[in-house]
């Protein structure tokens, strides 16, 4: 296996090496290479079809790579190849994953599904029953905190707006302690406001996480104010600032310019 790159106390979060993924002859990964370093924010994008879903999808564990090295580190410096984890072990060992629609249950209040999330997760009826520690539900007031959503605490989740929704469903994430997010085009169907308010809780986020944020929206990755990672034909094909991607010649070609 590819040595993983370390430093003396920052090894890489993620260190993707050589991954490729096809299905039925279509190459969805095609050697691709990419590393995360620990408390950085990376945006990514790219025409449909350029391997965004797939490279999380094999990430998690959802998908098994045909070729190349996929290595997390946790917070104790832990490195495991997640190739050989199943998408429950990959969560457990601390990678998030949001999918774009929110899944929160709506039928409970705000409070309630963060608690259902707490790590160590419980049913619903265990979680609403249990009696939480001290040190819990401090846990639970900080991440409320952390997404706005402390006057909401008990609201119905189904009466949220769409954005709300989206802020809960970051919130239960943390609530599993993950060290890398990966997070799919947050701002799709939020108002301007909505967008701006997800762009800073972002970045208060990426002080304790490093996060991977799939997205189309240019305003909010310009608000971002992160490196970007530009994916076609399942390979990154340009990285950099926004703006300096946004002034290359094949990016343009590919994507901006449709």
């Amino acid at each position: 296996m590819t040595a993983v790159p370390k430093h003396i106390d920052n090894p890489a979060v993620l260190y993707m090496n050589g991954v490729s993924v096809s299905f039925d002859g279509f190459k969805a990964l095609n050697s691709l290479s990419m590393v995360i370093e620990p408390g950085e924010m990376r945006a990514i994008i790219g025409p449909n079809g350029a391997g965004k879903t797939t490279m999380m999808d094999v990430i998690t564990g959802k998908t098994r790579p045909d070729s190349g090295d996929i290595i997390f580190t946790d917070a104790a410096k832990n490195t495991f190849d997640l190739t050989k984890f199943d998408e429950a072990a990959v969560a457990n060992l601390g990678v998030g994953r949001k999918f774009q629609k929110p899944s929160v249950i709506e039928s409970l209040t705000v409070f309630e599904n963060l608690e259902m999330s707490l790590q160590g997760g419980r049913g619903i009826w265990q979680a609403l029953i249990h009696k939480l520690s001290a040190d819990q539900s401090s846990k639970l007031d900080e991440i409320l905190s952390m997404i706005d959503l402390q006057d909401k605490r008990g609201w119905m989740a189904g009466s949220l707006s769409h954005g709300q929704k989206q802020w809960l469903e970051i919130g239960m994430l943390l609530g599993q302690e993950p060290e890398l997010l990966l997070i799919d085009e947050p701002a799709a169907g939020m108002t301007d406001e909505e967008t701006m308010k997800t762009a800073e809780l972002f970045k208060r986020l990426a002080k304790k996480h490093s996060l991977m944020v799939v997205e189309h929206d240019m305003d909010f990755i310009a608000a971002l104010d992160c490196k970007v990672t530009v994916l076609h034909e399942g390979h990154v094909l340009a990285e950099g600032s926004l703006d300096s991607v946004k002034a290359n010649p094949q990016v343009i070609e590919v994507y901006l310019g449709r």
